[in-house]
């Protein structure tokens, strides 16, 4: 074999070996999602195939039973047995098809909030489409022509569907994978409730007086924690349909407002703040680097929102002694828990035990590492750590440097 032979060989060698690493680049490319998927805390990512040159995705509007928190159970409506339902996600551009079979006991249509579409995709029952009747399975067809965060929801009988949780998070990934990257993508869906003490179903004809407020129907503490590296860039996003405006907090972090569900909003117009309003029907996308260790807090800044449930016609008895008046009748019921409420605050109420009916959340509840978090509802946790665990072993409560903690004054 002459030289220029050896050399053709090893140039076919070269050119066998780049095409291989160029086949593997492309099969890894193809493997890896070309988003940062959203997790929607405690609720699941909704399942697709790829249909006749579309994204296919297939919803149940049924009856569910949902675990708000710990032996609180609520009789809600949702889609495939979840309330919110499954998060759809696709990417800017896709051709999407939605199959909606109705489970529910009545008819039904879903609207795609915030989404451009064609008129008669829209979903409003009566006005765009007819009813989807009991039993049937209705498709909807679009193309998903914007980027960003939107909703589902029922839009028949809408007063009664969407107060008993039917809806869900649609998002919409950018094309181009490099548009405003993020190491963490959360998502939450904000709702109000009014459910009797003991009871386990909805008022859906209350109109301002909502006892229980969640996020992805789930209340403090049973709201899963935002764990995170420090230095990542961290999105979250919030969706409104409950029945009054969040001020949305979060400690120990400034954040930017980077999108509502109108569209993104350009970064020279996006201002640092550490609480966002997110009315009723509108959604609220934040930002942030998190850059500072420890447990931060994340919630809602109405304080009737960070409790569990509430009588509305209790008395006010601040100020007022009566711990004797409880002391006589707890003489005259022994087998019930008496405690005098209001007296002092009700701040000690988060370490009581008190007798409650069957299905009903304390009105605070929740423990730290230093004791009652004194917390219900819209209220969770943002976690910061240096090096995060394996995946699936928890975190654990952050261990402060010494002498960074808040201790009695001794001079």
């Amino acid at each position: 074999m002459n030289r220029r032979q050896l050399f053709t060989l090893s140039a076919l060698s070269t050119l066998v070996s780049s095409v291989n690493a160029s086949v593997k680049h492309v099969q890894k490319t193809i493997t890896r999602s070309p988003f940062q998927p959203v997790k929607t805390l405690g609720v699941p990512t909704a399942a697709w195939q790829f249909k006749a040159g579309a994204k296919e995705f297939h919803l149940i509007a049924e009856p569910v039973v949902r675990q708000f928190a710990n032996n609180f159970y609520v009789n809600a409506w949702g889609y495939n047995g979840s309330t919110p339902g499954p998060t759809i996600e696709v990417i800017e551009g896709d051709r999407v098809r939605i199959l909606v079979t109705n489970k529910l006991p009545e008819k039904t249509s879903v609207h795609w909030h915030g989404l451009i579409l064609p008129n008669g995709m829209d979903g409003v029952g009566g006005l765009t489409q007819t009813h989807i009747p009991v039993g049937e399975t209705y498709v909807y067809e679009f193309i998903a022509k914007d980027s960003g965060t939107f909703m589902y929801h029922s839009h028949s009988d809408e007063m009664f569907q969407m107060a008993m949780g039917a809806m869900g998070m649609f998002i919409v990934h950018p094309k181009h994978p490099h548009f405003r990257p993020v190491d963490h993508d959360f998502a939450f869906m904000l709702m109000s409730w009014d459910i009797d003490a003991g009871t386990y179903t909805p008022k859906p004809h209350t109109m301002t007086d909502f006892n229980t407020w969640s996020m992805n129907s789930l209340v403090f503490p049973a709201i899963p924690h935002m764990v995170v590296k420090q230095g990542d860039r961290v999105r979250i996003r919030l969706a409104n349909l409950s029945m009054t405006n969040h001020p949305i907090h979060l400690h120990g972090h400034r954040f930017k407002v980077s999108a509502t569900d109108g569209g993104w909003i350009p970064e020279a117009l996006q201002y640092a703040d550490v609480t966002t309003d997110v009315p009723v029907g509108a959604i609220r996308v934040i930002e942030f680097i998190a850059d500072n260790l420890g447990d931060w807090a994340f919630h809602c800044h109405k304080s009737h929102h960070t409790m569990g449930p509430m009588g509305h016609s209790l008395r006010n008895m601040l100020g007022v002694k009566h711990d004797d008046i409880a002391a006589k009748v707890q003489k005259l019921m022994p087998e019930q828990h008496v405690m005098a409420m209001g007296e002092n605050g009700m701040g000690d109420m988060g370490e009581m035990v008190m007798s409650l009916p069957e299905n009903t959340l304390p009105m605070m509840t929740g423990q730290g590492p230093f004791g009652s978090i004194e917390m219900g509802g819209m209220f969770t946790v943002l976690k910061v750590r240096q090096e995060l665990p394996a995946q699936g072993e928890d975190v654990g409560w952050y261990t402060h440097p010494k002498g960074t903690v808040a201790a009695p004054y001794r001079p």
